[in-house]
């Protein structure tokens, strides 16, 4: 059922479903998708007794921002700053957080910053939270290709590509980074109706601008990302998964892998998932509902 929700700067539209008595869990999308990605999660959740939340983040879909003055930041700690506010709004004093790509980012800030809203953490990817100061460090050039739309997006042009061809693009980014799944057109269009959300291309450019220190951030999130460069440590409980066949995150080796863990202080349990691309929830249901319900 969709519903909606004034938190402060937006008004959040977002499903739910389940028992209103049920343990939340709150489910967060990512870049290029939207919440049709939780489906068939949501549906297992909901069958098993959760109240489940799934809401659309800034920029997509229904939701909208109250005041034109806003800024139409999509930097990260105004991700985290938006589900903290949500979660007051429908007065949730805890839940167990889940998403990848953008909406791991968000939950795993969550986690770090505010353990005592999260009672577990499910996230794609490993420790999703930017350390912008080293950001301008290159990785290998196998990882760099990955990150082309990233550097594309810095430009003038890229904003412009971003607006004029956003079916085509972000279709093209869903290929590639998951060369293994075999969406159809139906299922991709549901998701893409999102992206012609108004401050679509806004929010999406500032992200990926301001991750790189190219443009300022939103004054009202900036004692956030000041605890975030300290990179803090994440001490609720946490399942991480990776897709095996991720396209734009390549499983990292094992000596990266054993640094990250030591940064999930109340323990992590990795699962790695075969074959499947960056969209965790869409291509691995099953999966991804079972690292939540066993989370409690």
């Amino acid at each position: 059922m969709l519903k909606r929700v004034k938190t402060g700067v937006l008004d959040v539209a977002y499903e739910e479903s389940g028992p209103a008595t049920g343990a939340p869990a709150i489910l967060l999308h990512g870049f290029p998708y939207d919440i049709r990605a939780y489906d068939e999660v949501a549906a297992i959740l909901a069958a098993a007794g959760r109240r489940v939340l799934v809401p659309y983040l800034r920029g997509y879909g229904p939701t909208a921002f109250l005041k034109a003055e806003t800024p139409r930041s999509g930097q990260q700690a105004v991700l985290a700053a938006d589900l903290i506010a949500f979660m007051d709004a429908l007065e949730i004093p805890s839940a167990m957080l889940a998403g990848y790509d953008w909406g791991g980012r968000a939950a795993c800030i969550v986690a770090a910053l505010y353990p005592e809203r999260a009672k577990g953490l499910v996230t794609g990817n490993g420790y999703n939270i930017q350390n912008i100061a080293r950001a301008m460090e290159p990785a290998s050039p196998e990882a760099e290709h990955r990150f082309w739309y990233q550097y594309y997006f810095h430009s003038e042009r890229g904003r412009a590509g971003l607006a004029k061809n956003r079916y085509a693009l972000c279709r093209l980014l869903w290929q590639l980074w998951s060369p293994n799944w075999r969406f159809d057109e139906a299922t991709y269009a549901r998701s893409a109706a999102s992206f012609e959300n108004p401050d679509f291309v806004e929010v999406v450019i500032h992200s990926y601008r301001h991750r790189y220190a190219l443009v300022p951030g939103d004054p009202a999130v900036e004692e956030i990302e000041k605890r975030l460069a300290q990179t803090p440590p994440i001490a609720v409980k946490t399942i991480w998964l990776d897709g095996g066949g991720d396209g734009v995150s390549a499983l990292p080796s094992a000596d990266v892998v054993a640094r990250i863990q030591r940064l999930f202080t109340g323990g992590c349990e990795r699962r790695i998932i075969p074959l499947v691309g960056h969209n965790l929830p869409q291509e691995a249901a099953r999966d991804f509902a079972d690292a939540v319900l066993s989370l409690g």
